[in-house]
């Protein structure tokens, strides 16, 4: 089994990948919080594996990505003080199977550089827009050749709404969900409508003009698949906009990297 680890900002994403039935057994989420020492990260680590009924000593690899810095050594050493494994760490200088069309490679985040992974290897010969709906939402542009064009920033759902809540004196936080209509007719409601449809518009419109701008003849924009993934992306899943959702998306990349790596 392998154990697959998305560090983001704001959460720890986990999966147990099963070899035998080629799926994932479990999938988890932890709060990422800076200065967490390696045993409360192992601890926790091998508490949810035993509370899912998962031996550890079953766990053979263990790949991350993370776009935490502070956290990366923390977690190696949970690694091996827990699991007695080096993990596989998705960064710069491993097999990606991508040509990374940035100006400075580097600056590409490992968490979309495993969705760009995993997007390839499950549709191949495909262009692909990746759109990720994380504490930022981000967009990713690869080639049906595997080219790596770059993509989009935006803030996340969750930022923006805490930026209306802690800059403005009368606006309150919310819960973030789909409205029953565009137009809020209260203060939550308006803000929830601005929220979601904020998100909804800019996703189609931003994705129409990266076919139009990229794959601009007929038979490229056809060959075109648009993939939802994070933790938000199930919010607008019956909109029509993805062809399909994938939430553990940049954890099949990570398992993806490490056979391209010849690790597994």
């Amino acid at each position: 089994m392998i154990l697959t680890l998305d560090v983001g900002n704001s959460q720890i994403h986990g999966g147990v990948y099963d070899d035998k039935s080629q799926s994932f057994v479990l999938q988890f989420r932890k709060n990422t919080k800076q200065g967490n020492s390696s045993d409360e990260i192992g601890v926790f680590f091998k508490s949810v594996l035993r509370e899912n009924e998962i031996d550890p000593k079953y766990i053979e690899h263990i790949a991350f990505c993370s776009v935490v810095p502070d956290v990366v050594h923390s977690l190696k050493n949970a690694c091996k003080k827990y699991f007695d494994l080096q993990p596989f760490v998705l960064q710069a200088g491993v097999k990606t199977g991508l040509r990374i069309k940035y100006r400075n490679p580097l600056e590409v985040g490992a968490d979309r550089i495993a969705n760009a992974i995993a997007a390839t290897q499950l549709f191949p010969g495909k262009n692909v827009i990746v759109t990720d709906f994380g504490t930022a939402t981000t967009f990713c542009v690869i080639t049906a050749d595997r080219d790596y064009l770059g993509g989009l920033i935006l803030p996340g759902v969750r930022i923006s709404m805490e930026a209306l809540e802690s800059k403005t004196a009368r606006l309150p936080a919310v819960e973030i969900i789909k409205p029953e209509e565009v137009v809020g007719r209260s203060t939550v409601e308006s803000i929830q409508s601005g929220l979601y449809y904020s998100n909804l518009f800019a996703m189609r419109g931003l994705c129409e003009q990266i076919k139009k701008d990229y794959f601009t003849s007929p038979d490229q924009r056809e060959n075109t698949v648009v993939i939802g993934t994070g933790g938000f992306a199930r919010l607008f899943d019956q909109q029509g906009v993805f062809d399909h959702l994938i939430p553990e998306l940049v954890l099949l990349g990570l398992r993806q990297a490490l056979r391209l790596n010849e690790i597994v």
